[in-house]
């Protein structure tokens, strides 16, 4: 979903910094984007390093300028029953998945606040939105994501900041199908029966979503909830 969104982002018009705790891979992501004839550049970073994500957002302010958009969609899954849940495994999932949008929105806001105009756009997930059993750690932080995301873009709103969030569902992703090899989720085309409209979604998808709420047309939505998932949470 990332690299997609970055594309995305990038045929807008955009400068694109991804971000990503792969160095190596945000490397070639910036590379693939440069051929197709973006500026872009990367930067290796552990979104739970609060220091790491302040000098990574201090390299892309001395190659791009002040920032104006920023998405957030690291992530880390788990699956345990409650019970087998430890402090450690529940402190890891929360940390990369509410820390680190912490972490990167304070990094970047007083751009925005100085610039007068902002997007701010969370990756959270529907399981924050219905629930879901075996997977307690990961479903809490998202739905922290949503709150979040709810309270910055009232706290933003005067100032120009619009901030929106996204929860996926039924996307086809490297992350969703380790997750079925490990036996975690259903195969491909049980869970395609489960959705309305038939089949599972793309990061293209997710990536066109965003690309409109970082627009100039978008800037009268704010603190909304987003469901990309094929109509699979109404």
């Amino acid at each position: 979903m990332g690299l997609s969104i970055c594309a995305a982002l990038a045929e807008a018009g955009h400068r694109v910094a991804v971000l990503d705790i792969n160095g190596t891979a945000a490397q070639r992501a910036a590379e693939h984007l440069r051929a197709d004839g973006a500026t872009a550049m990367a930067c290796a970073v552990d979104v739970t390093d609060r220091d790491a994500v302040r000098e990574a957002v201090r390299k892309v302010r001395v190659e791009f300028g002040a920032i104006e958009i920023l998405v957030t969609s690291a992530g880390l899954v788990d699956f345990a029953p409650f019970t087998d849940i430890t402090p450690e495994a529940w402190n890891r999932v929360v940390a990369v998945n509410l820390d680190g949008v912490f972490h990167c929105a304070q990094a970047v806001v007083p751009d925005m606040l100085a610039a007068g105009w902002g997007r701010i756009v969370t990756i959270s997930s529907s399981s924050a939105q219905r629930g879901s059993p075996g997977m307690v750690h990961y479903t809490a932080s998202k739905g922290a994501v949503l709150a979040m995301t709810k309270a910055l873009a009232r706290e933003y709103a005067a100032a120009g900041i619009t901030v929106n969030t996204i929860p996926p569902s039924g996307i086809d992703t490297p992350m969703s199908r380790r997750s079925q090899a490990a036996g975690h989720l259903p195969d491909s085309a049980v869970m395609a029966k489960a959705i309305p409209v038939g089949h599972l979604g793309t990061g293209e998808d997710i990536a066109a979503a965003c690309a409109f709420l970082c627009s100039e047309q978008a800037g009268y939505i704010t603190g909304q909830v987003l469901g990309v998932n094929g109509g699979s949470v109404i």
